[in-house]
């Protein structure tokens, strides 16, 4: 029997409507990392419309996985994803003391008909220890795993940085021309935003920025991420939640009363992510986007954080900065039906192959057996 493989006890496995407190639980202390991944990151794309899928140990009554979902695609699909920001990953909360059978039993349980027939997790880090169990267990319970590429991070070693003196002599000289480039145009400032300082007016003006930029000026603006009401709202959503907030910072350069650029960062541990920044088109010739990404770099070193994680793409100013490639990212497809995983894999991607775990340990009967 596949029970006889699990050393830990009997477990519970539960299908729960919404984004419960036991993902909070898991946020303090799991196999990524990942703080920042509470109930409110998940609800903020549709706070009334979630599923999560709970594992649970008996014996003490820990909680070892939580997988919230919401609908992805076509409703009449019954397709799920799990939610968040597109960056800087999305991914499920995993224990560090959750075992692979655990977290297979789970996933071929009656309750895991919560996931629907076909769930997303992407874009993920590739590497991330939670992501290689979470493909051995889905793969132990008999699902098909569809991966396609979703880029390379880059990064940005700040202790490196930190130890050899940052900025250099030379990028602090154009620093300095540029700040004083801008003084001609008026009178410079920073401003800063987090924690209980997050208002309504902070993410509009962010919202503002993004419009000037070519974002707003040649694009539909559906990759902004504050410069509509509704992308503004899903972002006020997870600040509710004062941990989250505290996480997220802006630094935003203003010009008299006008703001004219920002980074928006989470901070997560000793990790930095980058998760959006922007700049008013027309002061562009002044450098306010380079000043503005110095700055928070500037302030992360300051800071103590260890890497500086700029996300994929765009790569000639990350380079410039210092950015190195990091680690790649994936996009997750994980089909119940083989026959729907070989019609869906021509769109999404291949199959993986069963990962070192799982031919490790698979034999026959060990989920149903």
């Amino acid at each position: 029997m596949y029970e006889s493989r699990i050393a830990s006890g009997r477990l519970t496995v539960a299908a729960v409507e919404g984004f419960p407190p036991e993902i909070n639980t898991l946020a303090a202390c799991n196999l990524a990392g990942h703080g920042f991944l509470r109930s409110a990151w998940y609800a903020a794309r549709a706070p009334d419309r979630g599923r999560t899928l709970l594992l649970r140990r008996d014996a003490d009554g820990s909680v070892l996985a939580a997988i919230p979902t919401i609908v992805f695609g076509l409703s009449v699909g019954r397709a799920r994803k799990v939610p968040g920001s597109y960056w800087p990953l999305r991914a499920p909360l995993i224990a560090p003391d959750c075992d692979v059978f655990e977290l297979a039993h789970s996933l071929d349980h009656a309750a895991a008909r919560c996931l629907g027939p076909v769930w997303r997790v992407g874009p993920a880090r590739a590497d991330d220890p939670a992501t290689v169990l979470l493909i051995a267990a889905a793969q132990l319970a008999n699902w098909t795993v569809l991966s396609r590429p979703a880029g390379t991070s880059w990064v940005i070693d700040l202790d490196a940085a930190r130890g050899r003196g940052w900025p250099s002599a030379s990028t602090a000289r154009k620093l300095r021309a540029a700040w004083r480039k801008l003084e001609d145009h008026g009178t410079p400032r920073w401003r800063y935003v987090r924690g209980s300082d997050w208002t309504t007016g902070a993410l509009e003006d962010m919202g503002r920025i993004e419009a000037q930029s070519w974002i707003g000026r040649t694009t539909d603006g559906s990759g902004a991420k504050f410069m509509t009401p509704v992308q503004r709202a899903l972002w006020n959503y997870a600040l509710g939640d004062p941990v989250i907030a505290e996480n997220l910072s802006a630094t935003i350069l203003m010009l008299d009363d006008r703001p004219v650029a920002f980074s928006f960062d989470l901070d997560d541990g000793p990790v930095q992510y980058g998760i959006a920044g922007s700049y008013a088109e027309d002061l562009g010739h002044l450098g306010i986007g380079k000043l503005t990404n110095y700055r928070a770099m500037e302030d992360a070193i300051a800071d103590g954080q260890s890497i500086m994680d700029m996300g994929v793409g765009d790569t000639g100013y990350k380079e410039a900065m210092g950015a190195v490639r990091g680690y790649d990212m994936v996009d997750l497809l994980f089909v119940r039906s083989r026959t729907a995983s070989r019609m869906l894999a021509q769109a999404w991607g291949p199959e993986l192959p069963p990962s070192p775990a799982t031919v490790a340990i698979a034999s026959p009967g060990i989920i149903h057996g």
